[in-house]
């Protein structure tokens, strides 16, 4: 006698064999986890992304610092420089005098 697609699942489940029914119950089981699984992986999927934008502002700084440091050391070495032609020019005239 063939069940009419109108029959709920609890008519269903009270027609199945034990093996039945411990089959049913494993595949909802891996259905269930199989959707846990997805999920968490689109939670860490979202997070990588995040972490991966966050890496790139960060590179970016980093180049920024950087560009910023090397223009400041060669302010300073052109400084040094013009403290030291000074400085010998000084010497220069102190030494002339006497």
């Amino acid at each position: 006698m063939a069940e009419s697609p109108s029959q709920s699942g609890a008519q269903l489940v009270a027609h199945q064999t034990p093996g039945q029914q411990a089959e049913s119950d494993l595949a909802s089981l891996v259905f269930e986890m199989s959707q846990q699984v997805q999920m968490g992986m689109e939670s860490m999927l979202k997070m990588v992304n995040e972490i991966d934008q966050n890496a790139v502002g960060i590179k970016e700084e980093i180049e920024k610092s950087k560009d910023f440091a090397m223009e400041k050391k060669r302010f300073l070495e052109e400084e040094k420089e013009q403290f030291q032609k000074a400085a010998y020019t000084i010497l220069d005239m102190l030494s002339n005098r006497g």
